[in-house]
């Protein structure tokens, strides 16, 4: 064994993932957490369609305020909105109580679930080439947070590196934004859902840090609260609703197990390869961990595409 693979070794060993009956109770939330968000994305996208046909001409395009306004009337709309937010609550829940190898691959679960209800709801029938675009995202997702469960380290955020991700999020959004208001007539779903993908994996790295900073408020008092938190939980409510309302559109414009394949590929992606980049928590990563990376990445991210292509419905 070269003295590269040992090392990966020793690290392996010493980061046992143990199911302890805690952590197994980890897992039948996460699946519930999944299914809430495969039925709410379902719902979603049903209301978002009834709304956007109804002031449609006939051509794709991005939601007005009205009809966004209108979605708050569609029941099927905010009856999915609760089940997302009780996702979200879950899978938190989830990661609380089981380690990240357990429970985020289980995330990609809400991706099968949502082809499946979609593919009955809808009455269409998955593809081949449906079937293997899922596949290729759930394989890559699940090997890439593997890998960085493995080879990562969680570190404290210093303030030139929260600065930092505080600039490339406002870089993002801006980039986002122009691109939006320039060429909207011509986004597709897959535009909207790599923009919210994006978005919400800087919003994972934000809400990590206005939590620790939450604590160090309690521990230290009104001491430790500063003007950079301020600006984070602005960042991260900015972030939010923006990705927010690129998912809503790419509903209009595309399935919703398309939506989900983009959110659980790309947001976790993103969020750990600012762990990488910027917070420098892969520094004790042998250097083929790299190599892993991009491999799975890529494989997440081509099933994230060839599922925009093959979909019936995306083609429709």
């Amino acid at each position: 064994m070269t003295p590269a693979l040992t090392d990966f070794a020793n690290h392996l060993a010493i980061t046992p993932v143990s199911l302890t009956p805690r952590a197994a109770l980890g897992i039948p939330i996460a699946l519930i957490g999944s299914v809430f968000l495969a039925v709410g994305a379902q719902l979603q996208h049903r209301g978002v369609v009834k709304v956007e046909s109804r002031g449609s001409n006939g051509a794709t395009s991005a939601l007005s305020i009205s009809q966004l306004l209108r979605l708050l009337g569609r029941p099927s709309w905010v009856l999915g909105s609760l089940l997302l937010g009780l996702a979200v609550v879950f899978q938190l829940t989830s990661l609380y109580l089981a380690p990240i190898t357990v429970v985020q691959p289980l995330g990609a679960l809400a991706l099968v679930i949502t082809a499946l209800v979609n593919s009955r709801v809808s009455k269409v029938k998955l593809t081949r080439g449906t079937i293997r675009s899922i596949l290729f995202c759930i394989v890559g997702v699940a090997l890439f947070v593997t890998i960085a469960t493995f080879t990562t380290t969680s570190r404290p955020i210093s303030q030139s590196q929260l600065i930092t991700v505080l600039l490339l999020l406002l870089v993002i959004t801006i980039i986002f934004s122009l691109a939006f208001g320039l060429f909207r007539s011509r986004f597709k779903a897959i535009i909207y859902i790599v923009g919210a993908g994006v978005l919400y994996g800087f919003v994972a790295t934000l809400a990590k840090v206005v939590i620790d900073r939450i604590q160090t408020i309690f521990m230290n008092g009104p001491s430790g609260f500063e003007w950079l938190t301020i600006l984070c939980v602005v960042a991260l409510l900015a972030a939010t609703a923006l990705g927010g309302y690129f998912v809503q559109t790419a509903y209009s414009s595309g399935p919703p197990d398309l939506v989900i394949a983009g959110l659980t590929v790309i947001d976790p992606i993103v969020a750990v390869t600012i762990g990488i980049v910027v917070l420098n928590e892969a520094a004790t990563a042998p250097w083929f961990a790299y190599i892993a990376f991009v491999v799975a990445a890529g494989l997440a991210i081509y099933g994230v595409f060839q599922l925009a292509k093959y979909h019936p419905q995306a083609q429709h």
